[in-house]
């Protein structure tokens, strides 16, 4: 169970990153709760396992690319599977309308729930696939792909708070807000449209895009 008002940290890592791994990621799922998260985000069985050890609710996602569909974030019930076993007491999935290499989040909700006995935290990027995320059973539904899909595009540089007030005023499960959450003040202002939490994940646990933002922003060129 996700807590309302509260923090959650997404603890990823790309494989080019020097911080990939699940020692690192384990560690930082430490770092977040004691600096006050109630949850984590983390990608994969070894990721998964490793977060756990730090006591709080992980969302779980797997994510299984294909060069012939976009959606790539749990796709298919077997990933699905996989994290649950691994410790995911929440399963995040994609539940946009892309093709994908899978079944149908319609599907793949009621299966983790009947099945797996999890929550599910549905991914989507308009009102429409949230209120479609929540007819299917969803737990939660968040605005992480806004701006992922062409249905959003083109991407902004801020949240998409619009669609965290649209969600929250229209849906009756917790909309948790996810995406360029890159200030305590944008945080605050999600919270204000009616968030129940907020995924925060770069600005915390990737060291590297921080520096990047500094040496661009901040220092002479």
């Amino acid at each position: 169970m996700i807590l309302p008002n509260g923090l959650v940290v997404s603890c990823q890592a790309r494989a080019d990153n020097p911080l990939h791994g699940a020692q690192f990621m384990g560690a930082m799922a430490l770092a977040a709760r004691d600096g006050g998260a109630i949850g984590i985000r983390a990608n994969g069985p070894d990721d998964i396992a490793a977060a756990k050890a730090a006591g709080l609710p992980v969302i779980g996602i797997h994510k299984v690319f294909s060069q012939d569909h976009p959606v790539y974030i749990t796709p298919s019930f077997a990933a699905a599977e996989a994290i649950v076993a691994a410790g995911a007491g929440i399963v995040a999935l994609d539940c946009t309308e892309r093709p994908r290499d899978g079944e149908h989040p319609r599907m793949i909700i009621r299966r983790i729930r009947d099945e797996l006995g999890a929550e599910v935290f549905a991914d989507v990027s308009t009102v429409e696939e949230g209120r479609a995320a929540a007819d299917w059973g969803a737990s939660y539904v968040a605005t992480t792909l806004s701006g992922y899909t062409q249905a959003t595009q083109p991407r902004p540089d801020a949240p998409d708070l619009a669609l965290v007030e649209a969600l929250a005023t229209r849906l009756a499960v917790p909309i948790v807000a996810e995406g360029r959450y890159n200030t305590p003040q944008l945080v605050q202002r999600a919270f204000a449209v009616g968030a129940h939490a907020v995924v925060v994940g770069t600005m915390i646990t990737n060291p590297r895009e921080i520096t990047r933002l500094f040496v661009r922003d901040g220092v002479p060129s």
